[in-house]
């Protein structure tokens, strides 16, 4: 899937931080300085909290490639995307991310990941 569109140019900017493991390039580029990331498990405020969270995940995951986007929608601030992971540590991955912006960066992510 390659879309010529602001959301998807940000999706792919996103996603190379994390083929890159570089959460601090991660932090400063695509979230607000007060951003909150929240899933079933956990609700997390502030760059500091979301360190933690990004370099926790990224051990876990390993090394990641995009395999697929299964669904996509966007707007003038947000995007909604449910993407197919391969991953190195933890194989096969569906993600479930929604990006809320303001000023093109993120306020409120909420994510889902399954096996």
């Amino acid at each position: 899937m390659a879309l010529d569109t602001p959301g998807w140019k940000f999706f792919e900017k996103h996603l190379q931080f994390f083929f890159d493991k570089d959460v601090d390039g991660l932090l400063a580029s695509d979230y607000t300085d007060d951003a909150s990331c929240i899933s079933y498990d956990f609700a997390i405020q502030g760059k500091e909290g979301l360190k933690g969270l990004f370099t926790a995940y990224l051990e876990m995951m390993g090394d990641m490639k995009l395999t697929s986007v299964d669904h996509w929608r966007e707007t003038e601030d947000s995007i909604l995307v449910e993407a197919t992971m391969d991953t190195s540590r933890a194989g096969e991955r569906k993600v479930y991310d929604v990006f809320v912006m303001r000023d093109g960066k993120i306020t409120h992510h909420f994510t889902g990941l399954r096996a």
